[in-house]
């Protein structure tokens, strides 16, 4: 799959507020399933849903306990947002550039101009 391709699914799955909910509760720590559907009170079904789409964007992953291994333990991809993290790199310099550019441009003395 290309890389604009894989940016595209991963907009689709961050363009849902609870899915973006999702990923800033699990930058803080590795969550159950089951205390995600709490946080957000949902049924444990709709949250799977979620977590479904953010594991096939591979921005979250699952391990099981080996306790239980019936519990599935999600954490963030952080090799997934790199990706993100570099496209959004090559458009801020680009209109860093814009904006240098028009700044130099506005700020060069004209001809004829009156202070």
């Amino acid at each position: 799959m290309s890389a604009a391709t894989n940016l595209d699914r991963t907009f689709a799955a961050l363009a849902d507020p609870t899915r973006r909910r999702v990923v800033d509760l699990l930058r803080k720590k590795p969550r159950r399933a089951g205390e995600l559907a709490s946080a957000f009170g949902m049924s444990p079904p709709a949250m799977s849903r979620h977590l479904r789409v953010l594991r096939k964007t591979s921005l979250v992953e699952e391990d099981s306990l080996e306790e239980d291994a019936r519990v599935r333990i999600y954490r963030l991809r952080p090799e997934a947002f790199a990706e993100l993290r570099g496209w959004l790199s090559e458009v801020e310099a680009f209109w860093g550039g814009q904006l240098a550019a028009f700044k130099a441009h506005a700020e060069r003395p004209r001809k004829g101009r009156q202070p």
